[in-house]
């Protein structure tokens, strides 16, 4: 938000991450920003919310939690032609699946503390443009405001991109078998997956994330009580928000990632008590589906 000024308006991603709607609306809105929450997978929908004031468009693809993939290129299209920049959380899908600059946006943002580290041990963020007006910009107020990491966060993180593309693709391999055996169980209402055919955004991920899919995985169950009772039971799978690294993590984003976007908005976009979202990790496929199994029976 350092590029906007009080008066601008922002498009964003309706399913959001929990933390990145209480940035806008509990922080940004004091300072004279207004913003428009849309479901991005429908660039008519994005063109529709856009107005005179629109000076960005802020996606997630795969979106958190649902995993609803964004054509990039055909949204920075016409969020250009509009005269507006494009900006990119690509946290889930990191640099081994997703390059967003080469589709089109003008910035791309990563939490460094999930994939980039992969360790549960760093906290930090990244902002990358290929833009050196942009780049300038963020460069002064970076410096303004000290929003530099410590050495050490440096060596982890530095230490953790070593071994990524290793650690995404065990992810993604068995995110996708979990996801697949998530399918056929009877207590399992919907897997939201975009490894799975029958997602949606299947084919536009397949083009777009060269062939792998991710390591984060949606489902939902009947009710809230049975999410949180499948939660209690877990054995391998840690109950933790984050997600990115070596071991694999179950949460509620209803219950916590997204607690702070109020129920009515979360009940609209389809963030449902039943919800369960799984960071998959690089252990052996088989403890985690027979956690799992487990845990759902």
């Amino acid at each position: 938000m350092l590029l906007l000024e009080p008066g601008d308006h922002v498009v964003f991603t309706e399913d959001v991450y929990g933390g990145t709607f209480r940035l806008f609306d509990k922080v940004f809105r004091r300072y004279g920003l207004s913003f428009t929450a849309v479901d991005p997978t429908d660039p008519d929908t994005v063109a529709a919310a856009m107005t005179d004031r629109t000076r960005l468009v802020w996606l997630e693809s795969p979106t958190n939690p649902l995993l609803r993939i964004v054509d990039l290129d055909a949204v920075s299209e016409l969020v250009h032609g509009a005269g507006a920049l494009v900006a990119v959380d690509s946290t889930f899908a990191s640099p081994v699946l997703q390059r967003p600059l080469e589709l089109g946006a003008d910035l791309v943002v990563h939490s460094s503390t999930k994939y980039l580290g992969g360790h549960s041990d760093v906290l930090g963020g990244a902002v990358l443009t290929s833009d050196d007006s942009l780049a300038e910009r963020l460069r002064f107020h970076q410096n303004a405001v000290g929003a530099v990491p410590s050495p050490f966060d440096c060596w982890l993180l530095l230490r953790g991109l070593k071994t990524l593309q290793l650690r995404v693709q065990r992810q993604c391999e068995n995110a996708l078998a979990i996801a697949r055996w998530l399918e056929g169980q009877d207590a399992v209402v919907q897997v939201y997956y975009p490894g799975l055919e029958s997602n949606p955004g299947h084919a536009l991920a397949r083009r777009q994330m060269g062939g792998y899919f991710g390591g984060v995985v949606s489902f939902e169950v009947s009710s809230g009580d049975a999410a949180r009772s499948f939660l209690e039971r877990l054995r391998v799978f840690t109950l933790a928000e984050s997600l990115g690294a070596v071991e694999s993590l179950a949460e509620s984003p209803a219950m916590m990632t997204h607690a702070s976007i109020p129920e009515e908005i979360r009940t609209r976009v389809g963030v449902s008590d039943g919800l369960l979202r799984l960071s998959v990790g690089i252990e052996d496929v088989d403890d985690l589906v027979a956690d799992l199994e487990q845990a759902l029976a």
